[in-house]
Protein backbone atom coordinates (compact mmCIF):
# COMPACT_ATOMS: atom_id res chain seq x y z
CA UNK A 1 0.00 0.00 0.00
CA UNK A 2 2.58 2.48 1.05
CA UNK A 3 4.29 1.81 -2.74
CA UNK A 4 1.61 2.56 -4.65
CA UNK A 5 0.70 5.45 -2.71
CA UNK A 6 4.55 6.87 -3.02
CA UNK A 7 3.71 6.25 -6.95
CA UNK A 8 1.53 9.06 -6.60
CA UNK A 9 3.52 11.46 -5.25
CA UNK A 10 5.26 14.15 -7.33
CA UNK A 11 8.12 13.23 -9.06
CA UNK A 12 10.26 16.02 -7.36
CA UNK A 13 9.51 13.66 -4.05
CA UNK A 14 11.33 10.51 -5.76
CA UNK A 15 14.72 10.86 -3.81
CA UNK A 16 12.83 12.73 -0.79
CA UNK A 17 9.55 11.74 0.67
CA UNK A 18 9.07 9.05 -1.18
CA UNK A 19 11.80 7.37 -0.47
CA UNK A 20 11.85 7.82 3.04
CA UNK A 21 8.29 6.58 3.23
CA UNK A 22 9.17 3.61 1.93
CA UNK A 23 12.57 2.86 3.02
CA UNK A 24 11.13 3.56 7.05
CA UNK A 25 7.79 0.71 5.75
CA UNK A 26 10.27 -1.50 4.59
CA UNK A 27 12.77 -1.04 7.82
CA UNK A 28 9.82 -2.69 9.50
CA UNK A 29 9.52 -5.89 8.64
CA UNK A 30 13.45 -6.14 7.95
CA UNK A 31 13.79 -5.63 11.58
CA UNK A 32 11.29 -8.49 12.74
CA UNK A 33 13.38 -10.43 10.04
CA UNK A 34 16.57 -10.00 11.42
CA UNK A 35 15.68 -9.90 15.35
CA UNK A 36 13.79 -13.28 14.78
CA UNK A 37 17.38 -14.52 14.06
CA UNK A 38 18.68 -13.50 17.23
CA UNK A 39 19.60 -15.71 20.17
CA UNK A 40 18.46 -14.14 22.74
CA UNK A 41 14.79 -12.70 23.71
CA UNK A 42 17.02 -9.88 24.81
CA UNK A 43 18.41 -9.47 21.36
CA UNK A 44 15.54 -9.56 19.80
CA UNK A 45 13.45 -7.09 21.55
CA UNK A 46 16.27 -4.52 20.49
CA UNK A 47 15.23 -5.55 16.65
CA UNK A 48 11.65 -4.94 17.74
CA UNK A 49 11.58 -1.92 19.23
CA UNK A 50 13.75 -0.64 15.82
CA UNK A 51 10.78 -1.90 14.01
CA UNK A 52 8.32 0.32 16.15
CA UNK A 53 10.78 3.03 15.09
CA UNK A 54 10.81 2.87 11.93
CA UNK A 55 6.89 2.17 12.19
CA UNK A 56 6.52 5.64 13.54
CA UNK A 57 8.35 7.10 11.09
CA UNK A 58 6.40 5.49 8.39
CA UNK A 59 3.41 7.38 10.46
CA UNK A 60 4.85 10.83 10.21
CA UNK A 61 6.08 10.41 6.49
CA UNK A 62 2.13 9.59 6.04
CA UNK A 63 0.57 12.07 7.74
CA UNK A 64 2.62 14.71 5.95
CA UNK A 65 2.11 13.47 2.99
CA UNK A 66 -1.46 13.50 3.54
CA UNK A 67 -1.17 17.32 4.90
CA UNK A 68 1.40 18.32 1.98
CA UNK A 69 -0.10 16.27 -1.09
CA UNK A 70 -3.86 15.65 0.21
CA UNK A 71 -3.45 11.94 -0.50
CA UNK A 72 -5.26 9.54 1.38
CA UNK A 73 -3.66 7.47 3.88
CA UNK A 74 -6.56 6.34 6.22
CA UNK A 75 -6.48 2.81 4.97
CA UNK A 76 -2.38 2.32 5.64
CA UNK A 77 -2.50 4.00 9.10
CA UNK A 78 -5.09 1.47 9.99
CA UNK A 79 -2.91 -1.11 8.86
CA UNK A 80 -0.24 0.70 10.99
CA UNK A 81 -2.30 0.66 14.05
CA UNK A 82 -2.85 -3.37 13.49
CA UNK A 83 1.58 -3.73 12.76
CA UNK A 84 1.79 -1.42 16.18
CA UNK A 85 -0.23 -3.91 17.74
CA UNK A 86 1.45 -7.19 16.50
CA UNK A 87 4.80 -5.77 17.42
CA UNK A 88 3.75 -4.72 21.39
CA UNK A 89 2.08 -8.31 21.33
CA UNK A 90 4.82 -9.75 20.24
CA UNK A 91 7.22 -7.89 22.39
CA UNK A 92 4.93 -8.69 25.29
CA UNK A 93 5.18 -12.41 24.80
CA UNK A 94 8.85 -12.27 24.62
CA UNK A 95 8.96 -10.74 27.79
CA UNK A 96 6.74 -12.62 29.61
CA UNK A 97 8.54 -15.90 28.70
Amino acid sequence: MVYRLAQRLPIEEKFGLSDQVKRACTSIALNIAEGSASKSKKHFLVYLENSLRSLYETIGALKLIQELFGLEVEEILKQCDLVHKLIQGLKKNLTNN
